[in-house]
């Protein structure tokens, strides 16, 4: 049962941006979890814990769609290196720098993530391979 499950989640897994997904969502998580620290550990309170917040959740919204919606990679990861850009300068150097890194990473993984290519099913041994015009038994090819 646990060997189904597993390979239901790999399949799952291997037809999105997973681990840029991933990256994004820890980096929201980072960003927006900052500002609820106590005072201690946060740099400045007030005003700048409400875009880091929205900045977060953002973020998390990019990496979530890239899981559920791979369709919309491209926007998602641009707007997660973008965000992640801009926390830096607006939410604490983005998380301690720990989640503007983290989120310019995922950015990019979502990015540069590409679908595998359906299997062609004309050959069981591989793809199928144009052979050129055909031509009958005895009599020369034909040339281009």
């Amino acid at each position: 049962m646990a060997a189904g499950i597993r390979s239901r989640l790999r399949r799952w897994r291997t037809g999105r941006p997973f681990w840029g997904g991933l990256a994004a969502v820890l980096a929201g998580a980072e960003i927006c979890a900052i500002p609820l620290a106590p005072l201690k550990i946060m740099l400045q309170q007030g005003i700048a814990g409400i875009p880091s917040v929205l900045m977060g959740l953002v973020m998390i919204l990019m990496g979530l769609s890239a899981w559920f919606a791979p369709y919309y990679r491209g926007i998602a990861g641009v707007l997660t290196v973008l965000f992640s850009a801009a926390a830096l300068v607006m939410s604490n150097l983005g998380g301690f720098l720990i989640g503007t890194v983290l989120g310019i990473i995922g950015g990019a993984l979502i990015f540069a993530w590409q679908p595998l290519p359906a299997a062609d099913d004309t050959e069981p041994g591989g793809p199928a391979q144009d052979t050129g015009p055909a031509s009958a038994p005895g009599e020369p090819a034909a040339t281009a």
